[in-house]
Formats: C-alpha cells, sequence, structure tokens
C-alpha cells in the first residue's frame, strides 16, 4: 500500500484530535443544523468515521509501504493504535473503575452473561451457515484444498471474534492456515468488525427507541448510574493541578504495574502451556501468554481494589472524564484502521464475514427480544466477542462511564472462552464446506 500524505505520528495525531475537537464542538451546539444531525448519527460513532475517512482519502494511514535506496520494501506502521490500546486504553479502565459500585454491578443480572453466550452461539454457529449459503452462490469462494482451503482460514475468524487476538493466533496455528494467505483473513476481521462496531456506536444513539421495542427492562442500569452520579454529585470538587497529577499518577502507575506484572506473569504461562504434552491444551490457554490480557486484567483488578479506598472521591474531581478523554482517543486510532475502499476488495471473503455477522446479530435480536434484555446487553455482549478489550469497554461506557467495567469483565471471560468456542466452530465450518 502506498504512503499516505502524512506519516508522521506527530501530525497524525494532531488530526486526530482537531476530528474530535470538531466532533465535540459540533456536538455541543444546541441550535441550527448540528442537534438534528446528532439525533440521528452519535458523536462516538463520528469520531471513528472522520478518521475512517481520512484514512480512506490517503491522507493517514494505520500501515504503509515505502522502498528504499537499496531497492527494497519496507513496511510501515504507525504506533498511535499500540500506544492508545497499551497506555490510555487501561489508564481510562481504571480512572472509570476507581468509582465502581460492585453490588450494582453484580445486579445487572444474569441477563448480561445470557447475551455475551447468546453473541457466541451466533459466531459459532454463523460460520458454518455462511459457508453453506455463500457456496449455493459461489462454490469456489468456500473452497481449497489442504492449507488452502478457506475454512482452515475462517478459524482465525471465529478465534479472533469470540475471544481475540491470542486465540486468533492459536487456531492459525492448530489449523496451519497458508500464512501467504492470512492477511485476507486479517483484512476481513478488520473490515467486517468495524463495520458491525460502526453499527453498534450508530443504535446508541437510538437505544431509547430499541428498548422500547424490546419491551427491555432497564431498570437495574439507570440504578447503577444514578448511584454513580449520587456518589460523584457528593464528592463533587473544583480540580486543583494537585488531583490531576495524582489522577495521572494512580492510572498510569497502575499500567506501569499492569506491563511490568503482565510481561512476568505472561512468560510463566507461556512457559506452562509450552510444557502441556495435548496440543489442545497448549492451545487452550494459549491466551494466558497474552501480554495484552494481563494487562487489561490487572489494570482492571488493581482499579476495583482502589475503589474500596478514597482513591474512589477523585471521580469527584473528575476521573472518568479524563478517562472518557483517552476512550476517544483509542476511538479516533481504532477508525483510522478502517479503509472504507478495502470492502470492495475480496468481495467473496467479505460476504462471507457479512453474513456471519448477520447470524451473529440476529440471534442476539431474538433473544434480547425474547428475554427483553436491553440494548446495552446486546451491545456490549456482542463487542465482548467479536471487539474484545479493546472495543467492548468503548461500547459500554458511551452509555454510562460507570458500566465500561462490565465490558472489561465480559471480554476477558471471552479470551478465556475464545479457542474452545472457535474450535468448535471449525469442525462444523470444516463439515460445511464438504456438504
Amino acid at each position: 500500500m502506498e504512503a499516505p500524505l502524512f506519516t508522521n505520528d506527530a501530525i497524525v495525531f494532531g488530526i486526530l484530535m482537531i476530528s474530535l475537537g470538531f466532533v465535540f464542538y459540533t456536538e455541543s451546539k444546541t441550535s441550527g443544523f448540528w442537534p438534528k444531525f446528532y439525533k440521528i448519527v452519535p458523536g462516538l460513532f463520528m469520531a471513528y468515521f472522520i478518521p475512517a475517512i481520512f484514512t480512506t482519502l490517503g491522507v493517514i494511514s494505520p500501515e504503509w509501504e515505502t522502498t528504499s535506496a537499496a531497492g527494497e520494501v519496507v513496511k510501515n506502521k504507525s504506533q498511535l493504535y499500540y500506544v492508545s490500546s497499551r497506555f490510555l486504553l487501561p489508564a481510562a479502565l481504571v480512572l472509570m473503575t476507581l468509582s465502581i459500585d460492585l453490588k450494582a454491578i453484580f445486579n445487572l443480572g444474569s441477563k448480561a452473561l445470557i447475551m455475551f453466550f447468546t453473541g457466541t452461539v451466533g459466531i459459532v454457529i454463523g460460520g458454518p451457515i455462511a459457508i453453506l449459503l455463500i457456496s449455493a452462490f459461489s462454490p469456489e469462494t468456500v473452497g481449497g484444498a489442504d492449507f488452502d482451503a478457506v475454512w482452515r482460514g475462517l478459524s482465525t475468524l471465529a478465534g479472533s471474534w469470540i475471544g481475540g487476538g491470542a486465540n486468533q493466533t492459536a487456531m492459525l496455528e492448530i489449523y496451519k492456515y497458508n500464512p501467504a494467505k492470512y492477511g485476507g483473513m486479517v483484512f476481513v476481521d478488520i473490515v467486517v468488525a468495524n463495520i458491525w462496531m460502526a453499527i453498534i456506536l450508530i443504535g446508541i444513539g437510538k437505544k431509547d427507541k430499541i428498548d422500547k421495542w424490546l419491551k427491555a427492562d432497564t431498570s437495574a442500569i439507570e440504578d447503577l448510574k444514578q448511584r454513580v452520579s449520587n456518589f460523584t454529585q457528593s464528592v463533587k470538587r473544583n480540580p486543583t493541578l494537585t488531583d490531576f497529577i495524582i489522577m495521572l499518577a494512580i492510572a498510569f502507575g497502575t499500567v506501569g504495574f499492569g506491563h511490568f506484572a503482565g510481561a512476568y506473569l505472561s512468560d510463566i504461562f507461556a512457559s506452562i502451556t509450552a510444557s502441556m504434552e495435548s496440543q489442545t491444551w497448549r492451545n487452550i490457554f494459549s491466551f494466558l501468554g497474552s501480554n495484552f490480557f494481563w494487562l487489561i486484567s490487572i489494570s482492571t483488578i488493581a482499579a476495583v481494589i482502589l475503589s474500596f479506598t478514597k482513591a474512589k472521591n477523585y471521580e469527584g474531581a473528575g476521573a472518568s472524564k479524563i478517562g472518557s478523554i483517552f476512550i476517544y482517543v483509542l476511538v479516533a486510532t481504532i477508525g483510522m484502521k478502517m479503509d472504507l475502499t478495502l470492502i470492495f476488495d475480496n468481495v467473496g471473503l467479505i460476504a462471507i464475514g457479512l453474513v456471519w455477522m448477520a447470524i451473529h446479530a440476529g440471534l442476539l435480536i431474538l433473544v434480547a427480544k425474547l428475554i427483553r434484555a436491553p440494548y446495552f446487553f446486546l451491545a456490549v455482549g456482542s463487542q465482548a466477542n467479536v471487539g474484545g478489550a479493546a472495543s467492548a469497554p468503548i461500547v459500554a461506557q458511551a452509555f454510562h462511564p460507570s458500566l465500561a467495567t462490565v465490558g472489561v469483565l465480559l471480554a476477558v471471560f471471552g479470551y478465556a472462552i475464545g479457542t474452545v468456542g472457535a474450535i468448535l466452530c471449525t469442525i462444523l465450518m470444516e463439515i460445511a464446506s464438504k456438504v
């Protein structure tokens, strides 16, 4: 891919921040065109979509290639998403979890877990059904032999969409899909998952209408939001420079500890899993060797512990607002990864991915309607599967900052069952491809 207009991350970060500034400025307008616009399109979606437009136009890019003086192709990559997901995301989770009310979280009930598992089942059955449907129109799209078989490649999507990157890598290792073609599957993952996330973000703007249609009981969610709001009001104060420094010290000190302990624990568990005799068990527990898994888990656990101390009073100085800033920066960097023109490349695989995701979505809607689950549980249950720890908190906090932890807890659970669920899905996809 060609180099974008701007390759310097400092310049690109400036463009992303200007984009966020534009979104927040226009969203704050109370008259004219913008209030009508944001009634239809939520600001969080625009924070994601504008960077995607810049990437599509070639202004910025997450990855690009250049040719050296010696004629060698050099691959380049922006570090903004890495910094946002590894530094700002865990810091945001800490700041948003400081004032958590665990009792109210548990009072959300079983519907959150039901919708999460529904999302998992939707991915497991969606893959084979998508193969059967697409094969009726285009058998070559779902064909391939030996290690080029499409079902082997799709196994990596199942790993990613139930768990995360570690599970995706485990599926590549288990089914030995042709590495030369693996990039095409990563591409489908990015395009389809981002399209679905965009749809979910748009739905957040219409959550009241959706909840009314679902006949959902949102009382537990509203109770949690009210508890947090009441607590925030009771400790609210004008923040000083000292407050800001201490909040950042708590956030990034915890993130630093998360990186330190995460690296240590991931090495230990990677060694433990590598020593297992069974290849199947090694791959099932491969997520324990992921630095990112431990970083998110440790940061969240540490924040929950801090919520039982006086540190929770920093919510009154704006802890969750700072966390929200970090989340929006992450959203912008995720949007930057989406080139809208790529949707029209490799149409066959994209079609499989879209049908697959549609089955996942349809099952979630059906179950939500049956059990009268709020849209919040549908959206977060889906993203905890498809997006994992990077995007589930984004969707959850869009409903209310106090709900971000719900997204994290479900996403971490997704890591744990990701490989097992993906293996089941792949067995069904192999059968479907031979029908």
